[in-house]
């Protein structure tokens, strides 16, 4: 695709690249040969937008007309004109990725999604990602401890002193740059895998990582292991694993959210993390689509009165984004139901409440790409209703069973199925408890386990290329795509 920087005169932008060409305004307005026949073209207009209907804003408009792709296009140009903010807040994601404290409110420019200070790449990505405008510069306020978005304006090349155009050049400069070249030419793919070795609750341990690494070199991927402050390397990779515990106000979501946006094949994928982080979500979900799960109660302020003659007792009450037997509990009386709830409450309107439905083991079934991957039964803790049991200084988790799939009850594996696929194609871990001839769904996981020892009890080394033949499939359509439409 092409690429063309237009600027109010050529000395404000002296970069001279390959893969680009910079324009005066005025000779990007009348010249045909920017008419837009000469096929798609990112147009990064630098120039001063603040007039309406100035020379600026006819760079964006008739680039749209054009059938280019303005950067900023003409509705951010007006938005950000009227003080209109609503349209760069993400209704599915408030949260900034700023520190928590420091001081309020807190300036910010983003030069092509990057932090001039050095200091706050991800929050000018997400600014970027949003608002698709080369440079901005924007102030956010803290409210109850969440970042929000206060003001924000667009700045021209002619605004920036020396330092701060070597560093947008720089940044642009990065932004046009290819993927680098793989080692075995083009049918080489790399694949970031996202880890923190001090999540206490890791989806993998370190046998099953060096599985995956291992077997990617074996299938022609370069694969790598990455932490939690290296969202800016993510357009080095053509796919991103997540292998840590995901949550919507945290920097996993970030990452799948950064690398959807680059166009990367990304395991869990923002929407996954989102759905499969509330159980309230869930429960509406398979409700509606009739999967079977647990009777189950949205308990608010104002219905406390009718849990128990509903579920009766014991119960089990969960918070919407509980995870890992963290935010789950088991009460037994109205008191300790009314304790739990004051307590949830603090931190959610809505509570889940569901019957309690005693079995020796849960079922846990893998689907990947719409299809079953592995079966597992996830057995309780000794002595204790939950697979996981939390005491003071130690944790005790029961033993898994890995079987095969076709050992697995029919109606076990096809509800599993049914269940995940209302989420998406991505990796998942759903959770049944099965009594008698009935089964029901308990939660979908965004991030299931695949420790080395556990989940692979069967397929072994099968399973990591599994997991690895979907990434490598996606990359490859994802390059045809590509290279049909260039």
């Amino acid at each position: 695709m092409n690429t063309v920087f237009v600027v109010n005169q050529l000395r404000e932008w002296p970069l001279d690249i390959p893969e680009a060409t910079v324009v005066a305004a005025r000779t990007y307005l009348a010249d045909t040969a920017n008419d837009g026949s000469s096929g798609p073209a990112r147009v990064f207009n630098l120039c001063r937008t603040n007039r309406y209907q100035g020379r600026g804003y006819y760079v964006s408009l008739v680039a749209e007309a054009r059938g280019q792709q303005p950067y900023p296009d003409v509705k951010t140009i007006e938005d950000l004109q009227s003080g209109n903010l609503v349209h760069f807040l993400d209704e599915r994601d408030t949260h900034w990725a700023l520190p928590a404290g420091g001081a309020s409110p807190l300036h910010l420019d983003a030069f092509f999604g990057r932090d001039p200070e050095e200091r706050h790449h991800a929050a000018c990505a997400q600014l970027f990602e949003r608002m698709r405008a080369p440079l901005v510069r924007a102030s956010f306020e803290r409210h109850n401890g969440v970042w929000r978005l206060a003001r924000a304006q667009l700045l021209s090349a002619a605004r920036l002193n020396a330092e701060e155009r070597a560093f947008a050049m720089e940044s642009a400069k990065l932004e046009l740059t290819p993927r680098p070249t793989r080692v075995g030419g083009a049918t080489d793919h790399a694949l970031a895998i996202l880890h923190n070795p001090g999540e206490k609750d890791r989806p993998s341990n370190q046998r099953a990582l060096r599985m995956f690494v291992d077997m990617a070199r074996n299938m022609g991927i370069r694969a790598e292991i990455l932490g939690r402050h290296d969202i800016e390397r993510l357009p080095q990779f053509d796919g991103l694993f997540i292998r840590d515990t995901t949550h919507l106000n945290h920097y996993t979501y970030q990452f799948a959210r950064r690398a959807a946006a680059e166009g990367l094949v990304v395991i869990d994928d923002p929407d996954s993390i989102l759905k499969c982080n509330n159980k309230v979500y869930l429960n509406e979900l398979l409700t509606r689509h009739h999967i079977p799960v647990p009777r189950t109660m949205l308990v608010q302020r104002d219905n406390v009165d009718e849990v128990v003659p509903t579920l009766g007792l014991p119960l089990i009450v969960k918070r919407p984004d509980s995870a890992f037997s963290l935010g789950v509990a088991k009460v037994e009386s109205r008191a300790a139901l009314d304790s739990v709830l004051g307590t949830f409450f603090a931190s959610s309107d809505i509570v889940v409440a569901q019957e309690w439905v005693p079995t020796e083991f849960d079922w846990r079934v893998g689907v990947l790409d719409r299809r079953p991957l592995f079966v597992c039964q996830y057995l309780m803790a000794p002595g204790h209703w939950q697979v996981v049991k939390r005491e003071p200084g130690r944790r005790l988790e029961g033993a898994t069973v890995a079987l095969s799939v076709g050992e697995a009850p029919e109606v076990v594996v096809n509800t599993a199925v049914a269940a995940a696929n209302l989420i998406g194609d991505g990796l998942y871990g759903v959770d049944l408890k099965q009594v008698g001839d009935r089964c029901y769904v308990i939660e979908i996981n965004d991030n299931p386990n695949i420790d080395a020892g556990n989940e692979d009890g069967v397929l072994k080394d099968a399973l990591y290329r599994e997991v690895l033949g979907v990434f490598l499939r996606r990359m490859k359509a994802r390059d045809r795509i590509r290279s049909v439409a260039a």
